[in-house]
Formats: structure tokens, C-alpha cells, sequence
């Protein structure tokens, strides 16, 4: 049986995470990620390199003084300038790293063995006479000497250093030979060691499990597996492989892993692949037939964890892949009802979109289940007009004109933006009839270049129904406009009606 101890966190998505090419946070970015890290309960945030520049000590400080309940560390080479900066920025500790391989020792430091190894002494004695906790780091470990990686380790523990690290700096190990790694020195040296893993031969999770397992006491991980070259331990991996395979729980709150892999990836511009692991717009998504019928009778016959569990929802798509079960379910969830001859034709017609390799949205569902049920609906809210205005200094402004049934309303509102502006005149238009809310807005480019058609989605609600729409065209405002106007008819649509009365 394997065994674990408490598991602790140290997240460095603010500095590894961040080292990523392109990637600069400002510093109330960094804030605004550092309160959600520690809203999740990880146990130190490394909140970046002090050294770096003033802007990432300004950034530095300013989580320091949030005054949050994780550790906030900074990273530092074995110099006394990257300590005496990270003591400016009045952080708890340093992740002091120093070069342990001979490849790096001799190639990049210039330097031998012994000196290396005195360089970490006294910088670690330096950082804890001036209150620092101190967690010492071999880089490059994976490809050091063991046994002189263990007396660096050991010199490092006498001089007064709280933790050790491992860093997998390149991606080279593997599970058995981490576990047999970790067996060893955590048995051996007097102070908890973390692991600290790249992702670029794909084994970073792996890894650090297999250093949890061996004895490692703590986990260096970042938001997504963001970072360097092909990235870090992804911190809700190693959580949810932790939790769902090996029964441990975290002080990890794993609902909020989703929300806050979203505000990672909007903020450091940094768009997850689809078929990336939990987190990714495809990991919880099922469009095979065969799927989602075992979906029906039981959630785990294709999915290993609830969506829920991490904050997340289970969606069903149709396209090629859609069988009677999947177009049945989607029926129901906008309220209609098909006989066996029906569904099978609406079946059909929507396995020859997706032949065309068109993606069958919520609007030609609608469409074509109206076409085939023989249902037929007039939009009973149109748009006759919509401008907008906006600029540097001038607060976006937008004006409608609708007709509702007969009735022809003029409205107008202003907004965070010329399409906040628009959507809000719109809803003002129908504010004394439905109460309508939008819960989710996306725009993804169809073609490229200045000229590129955009597609906008948007997910409204009234009440305790909710529809999916779109709109699509060269101008995002009103692409915008026209999604929120079909959703606004879908919604009162189904209410039945809208009353002329105002």
C-alpha cells in the first residue's frame, strides 16, 4: 500500500510560470492570481525573482502585502544581491538555488565542486541571520552526483536551511528511477525535500508522484503547467491524481482549480489546448453516441472524476459523432420532445452537418428540430437600429431601436465597452417584460486578417431556463448584438410571449 504524508504546495506560477516566452504580469495581475493560489490553500506562493527588475519587485510587494495566508517567497541565486533584494521586498523566504550538476557547475558557474557547495553555505547562513526561511535548491539535480548533491543537501541543513528541493530542470527523469531517488534521500537528510519538475518528455506529473510517494514532503507546481519550454508540474494534476487514485486528500480546495485555471490563462494570455487534462474546453465534453448513452446510465462509464469536483460542467455536443441518445437529451434541454420517427431525422440532418465539418450549434438545433416538428416561430423582438458610440476619453455609449411584437422602443446604455454598452441598451429594452441575464460570452475568430469574420456566443437565462446563441460576421459589436437579440427571442419564446404593455 502506498503511503503519503501531508502534502504541501509550493506554487510558482508567478515566477516559473511567468518565465514563459511572452508572459509579463503587472503587479496587480500578480495579485489578483496570488488571492486566488491562496484562496485554493497552496502553502507557499513564489511570487517571482526580486532580482529581476523594479516592476517585478513592485509586483512582489504588492502581494506581500496582502497579507495572505500562504508563505510568499522569492527565488535567489547564490548571491548576496538576489538575497538583499528579496529582503527589500520583505518576502517570508528565498527558494536559493544553486547549480549541482557537473555539466552545470562547470560549464555555466565556472567553478568546482567545493566552491559551489560554499557559495550555498553562505548564503544560506547569510539569508537566516537577516529571518529568512530558507529552502535550498539543487538545480539540474537529475543529472548531478548523487553523493555530492547529498553533502551540498547536508552542508546546506547544517548552515541552517528549512527545506531542500530536487529540480528536474530539463525533464529528464523517470517515475521508478524518481521513487528510488526520493526513497533515499528522504531517509537520509534532516530537513523535508520538495521536487521541482519540467514537463518537456511529458513525465513532470509522473514525477512529482512518484516523489510523493518515495518521501518528498512538498510539490513545486504551477497553474496549468505553465512555464519554461513545455512547462511544470501541473498543480491540479497532481491533485486530482493524488485524490482520485490514490484516496489522498489535499488542503487543496479543488472546486475552485477550474476557476482559477481560467483567470491564469485570460491574464497571462495563454490559451489551453482543448484536450489539455481537467482543465481543457474538451475534457469534460462528449459527442460519440456510444458515449453519452453510458453517460445516461452511469457518469463514470467515460469520465474518471465528476466535473464538479473541480468546478467544472459536463457538456454534450452534436456533430458527426451524435447518436439518438446525446440528440434526445439536447432536446430536452430546450423543452421539446420528438416521437422515435422525428429524432431520427433530426438525427440524421445533424450527422450531415457535422459531415461538412460544421459545428451544430444550440441555433441549428433549434432549427432543425423546428423544421422537422413542424413547429413554426416569428422573432418577436427585432432589431431596426443600433449605434454606438465610444473613444480614449468618452464613456461607450450605445442606442437601440427594437420592435417588440408591434411596439417600437428606443433605449440606450453605456458600458465597460462599446459591446457592454450595446448589450446593455437591449437589455434595458426588454427590462420591463423578462428579466434576462447573460451568463457566458465568447468570441472566436472564424478566418484571419483584419477583415476576419468573428463568432460570438453567449449563454443567457430567465429564470430557470437557459439557451445557447450566436451571431457572426466581420464586426464583433454587431455579431454581439445580433446573438443576444436571438437569444432574447429564443428565451421569451419559450415563456410564451411578451406582453405590449409597458
Amino acid at each position: 500500500m502506498v503511503l503519503f504524508g501531508d502534502v504541501r504546495f509550493f506554487d510558482t506560477t508567478l515566477r516559473d510560470g511567468e518565465q514563459t516566452p511572452g508572459v509579463s504580469l503587472e503587479p496587480e495581475e500578480k495579485v489578483w492570481i496570488a488571492k486566488n493560489l491562496d484562496s485554493l490553500g497552496v502553502d507557499v506562493i513564489e511570487a517571482g525573482s526580486a532580482i529581476t527588475s523594479e516592476g517585478e519587485r513592485k509586483g512582489i510587494k504588492a502581494v506581500v502585502k496582502e497579507g495572505l495566508k500562504a508563505e510568499i517567497c522569492s527565488f535567489a541565486r547564490c548571491l548576496k544581491t538576489d538575497v538583499d533584494y528579496a529582503l527589500e521586498c520583505e518576502v517570508d523566504s528565498v527558494h536559493l538555488v544553486v547549480s549541482v550538476s557537473d555539466l552545470h557547475i562547470n560549464e555555466k558557474l565556472k567553478k568546482d565542486r567545493e566552491t559551489v557547495k560554499q557559495m550555498a553555505v553562505d548564503m544560506v547562513e547569510y539569508a537566516k541571520r537577516h529571518g529568512l526561511i530558507v529552502e535550498l535548491s539543487g538545480e539540474d539535480a537529475s543529472r548531478a552526483d548523487l553523493d555530492y548533491l547529498a553533502s551540498l543537501y547536508k552542508a546546506g541543513v547544517d548552515a541552517g536551511a528549512d527545506r531542500l528541493c530536487f529540480c528536474d530542470t530539463v525533464g529528464v527523469l523517470r517515475p521508478e528511477m524518481t521513487y528510488d531517488i526520493f526513497s533515499k534521500l528522504s531517509s537520509g537528510l534532516k530537513a523535508p525535500i520538495s521536487i521541482h519538475c519540467h514537463d518537456d518528455l511529458g513525465l513532470a506529473t509522473a514525477n512529482t508522484v512518484a516523489a510523493l510517494r518515495g518521501g518528498a514532503a512538498q510539490a513545486h507546481v504551477t497553474i496549468n503547467g505553465i512555464g519554461e519550454r513545455a512547462g511544470n508540474t501541473a498543480l491540479e494534476e497532481v491533485v486530482m491524481v493524488l485524490k482520485s487514485l490514490y484516496g489522498v486528500n489535499t488542503k487543496i480546495v479543488t472546486e475552485n482549480l477550474y476557476p482559477t485555471s481560467k483567470l491564469v490563462s485570460r491574464l497571462m494570455g495563454i490559451p489551453l489546448a482543448p484536450n489539455k487534462s481537467l482543465v481543457g474546453d474538451n475534457a469534460f465534453m462528449h459527442e460519440s453516441g456510444i458515449h453519452t448513452h453510458g453517460l445516461m446510465a452511469n457518469t463514470m462509464t467515460y469520465e474518471p472524476i465528476t466535473p464538479e469536483i473541480i468546478g467544472r460542467k459536463r457538456q454534450i455536443v452534436l456533430g458527426k459523432h451524435a447518436g439518438r441518445t446525446s440528440v434526445a437529451m439536447a432536446l430536452r434541454e430546450i423543452g421539446l420532445v420528438a416521437t422515435d420517427k422525428q429524432l431520427d431525422e433530426i438525427t440524421r440532418q445533424i450527422k450531415d452537418l457535422g459531415d461538412k465539418g460544421k459545428k451544430v450549434t444550440d441555433a441549428d438545433l433549434m432549427s432543425i428540430a423546428d423544421s422537422v416538428l413542424g413547429i413554426k416561430t416569428e422573432a418577436r423582438i427585432k432589431l431596426i437600429d443600433c449605434t454606438v458610440l465610444s473613444g480614449n476619453r468618452a464613456t461607450p455609449t450605445a442606442s437601440v431601436k427594437v420592435m417588440i411584437d408591434d411596439e417600437e422602443i428606443v433605449e440606450s446604455g453605456v458600458g465597460l465597452g462599446p459591446v457592454d454598452a450595446a448589450l446593455n441598451a437591449l437589455r434595458k429594452s426588454v427590462m420591463g417584460v423578462a428579466d434576462l441575464k447573460l451568463d457566458e460570452y465568447r468570441v472566436e475568430a472564424i478566418t484571419g486578417g483584419t477583415d476576419a469574420i468573428v463568432e460570438v456566443w453567449v449563454k443567457m437565462s430567465r429564470d430557470t431556463q437557459v439557451i445557447s446563441a450566436r451571431g457572426a460576421g466581420p464586426d464583433i459589436i454587431m455579431a454581439s448584438v445580433q446573438a443576444f437579440v436571438e437569444g432574447m427571442n429564443r428565451l421569451i419564446q419559450e415563456k410564451n410571449g411578451i406582453s405590449k404593455a409597458r
